[in-house]
């Protein structure tokens, strides 16, 4: 079973830059599409960027031209760059992925979520 392990959560100012990282760790025949979401208080959880295998891209618009989405396949790792932060940016930041279990079941496994906390 892959279990995936979000960091690089904190405390910035606004405009400033944070990047969150994804560790999956387990076995698996493939890890596939992976994705971050986030959610804030009060509010539910959205889409905020999607990568798949080969590096295809997506982004929602409120993040577009300020976040990129990235993954080492060689490392099983995810990655958020997001620059010129904003408070409406605050939200516990959640890694997800679809994957290919050893016995070819399709499963959608989330991480615990990292708090980004973006001050004015």
């Amino acid at each position: 079973q892959v279990q995936l392990v979000e960091s690089g959560g904190g405390l910035v100012q606004a405009g400033g830059s944070l990047r969150l990282s994804c560790a999956a760790s387990g076995v698996a025949r493939s890890i596939n599409d992976m994705g971050w979401y986030r959610q804030a208080p009060g509010k539910q959880r959205e889409l905020v960027a999607l990568i798949t295998y080969g590096g295809n891209t997506n982004y929602a618009d409120s993040v577009k031209d300020r976040f990129t989405i990235s993954r080492d396949n060689t490392k099983n790792t995810l990655y958020l760059q997001m620059n010129s932060l904003k408070p409406e940016d605050t939200a516990s930041y959640y890694c997800n992925a679809h994957i290919t279990t050893l016995r070819y079941r399709d499963l959608e496994v989330w991480g615990q979520g990292t708090l980004v906390t973006v001050s004015s």
